[in-house]
């Protein structure tokens, strides 16, 4: 009797201590985990003037690799394609920086002006209606963003710099990834080496399509923008049509940050008319709404079937990472890591966990 309950009681001591250490086990590795994030957050944050522009090269490779394939297919040497491309690219850039930088100064010089009116516009409302005006006037923000808007000109500069950092990593990215079937080959059995290569291969199709039909839809809403704003008489509508574009990759309030400006520019510009503000309102909301909430999910598909909390969460931690520009890229970086956690049969409930719930059963 005493020696089975002893046997027992080892028995109980054993599993309790089986059971301690698991889920010790468990909370180190969470641990620990949290810590690398932290890590690897403060270093993406120190480090950020040189992982920004590799971020964009790596995301940039994924449209001009097909394309690279694509001619490398018509025996045109992958050292020539990408010579090629990339020259394009940089002229295409340096065209599009010289033509906004031209225009951006004009409203920067313009904008005290416009201060001036809409604070005057916002005294005669108060007048009119009692409502509490003072508040909007003391709390003074046109001085901050008469600031920040000096600031655009040195950082339009930057980025010039930057874009020329983001085309040597570009070079080196097309030009040690062209065509891993060898090396897989080499390094794994050739059943283990075909099924890596399709995974990679879905992968580069998924993000490549993507960020390609990002970018056109963007478009599309900026030249729509610059299109309906023209027409109306809005001032500086190619800027406006610009900032469309750029704040069309952050879902939710990027589009409400970006109908905001031109509204209050036709407000100032003809008030006491209301109309033409209104009419701004209508057409950037019609524009929104149309491409935003029809056409995007039909082309996108299930790419940008995303948790708005992923959303949210991706926002917060990319715009405290790199500032707007992280925030600009929050939402690609979230959509690129989800199809490759859908193409990995060990990651594929994160890529659950991610989606929003509405794709159809």
């Amino acid at each position: 009797m005493g020696s089975s309950s002893e046997n027992n009681s080892n028995e109980e001591i054993k599993e309790r201590v089986q059971v301690v250490s698991r889920y010790g086990f468990r909370s180190l590795f969470f641990f620990m985990g949290f810590l690398c994030v932290v890590a690897a957050g403060a270093v993406l944050r120190s480090a950020r003037s040189v992982v920004m522009p590799l971020v964009v090269a790596w995301l940039l490779s994924y449209i001009f690799k097909p394309i690279v394939r694509k001619l490398e297919k018509k025996k045109i040497p992958p050292t020539l394609s990408i010579t090629l491309l990339l020259i394009l690219f940089l002229g295409v850039c340096l065209l599009a920086f010289t033509f906004l930088y031209r225009r951006l100064m004009p409203f920067v010089n313009a904008f005290p002006a416009y201060y001036e009116r809409l604070i005057h516009l916002i005294q005669d409302v108060g007048r009119s209606t009692d409502l509490p005006t003072d508040l909007l006037i003391e709390f003074d923000w046109g001085k901050r963003l008469t600031s920040w808007l000096l600031t655009l000109p040195g950082t339009a500069i930057s980025l010039v710099s930057n874009l020329f950092l983001v085309i040597v990593f570009l070079i080196f990215i097309l030009l040690g990834t062209p065509a891993p079937g060898g090396k897989l080959k080499r390094a794994f059995s050739p059943t283990t080496a075909e099924r890596v290569q399709q995974v990679i291969n879905a992968i580069s199709a998924q993000i490549g399509r993507y960020l390609v039909t990002a970018v056109i839809i963007s478009a599309a809403t900026g030249i729509a923008a610059w299109l309906a704003l023209t027409a109306i008489g809005v001032d500086f509508a190619v800027n406006w049509g610009v900032l469309a574009f750029v704040l069309n990759f952050i879902p939710y309030i990027g589009s409400i940050l970006a109908s905001i400006p031109p509204i209050l520019v036709a407000l100032v510009k003809f008030y006491p008319d209301l109309g033409p503000a209104i009419a701004a309102s209508i057409a950037l909301l019609i524009i929104q709404m149309g491409i935003g909430n029809f056409l995007t999910p039909k082309v996108m598909g299930d790419a940008l079937d995303i948790n708005p909390i992923i959303v949210l969460v991706s926002l917060l931690f990319w715009g405290w990472l790199w500032g707007g520009f992280g925030a600009v890229l929050a939402v690609p970086i979230a959509v690129v890591i989800k199809i490759v956690c859908e193409n990995i049969p060990s990651l594929r409930p994160v890529a659950i966990l991610m989606e929003s719930g509405r794709r159809k059963k």
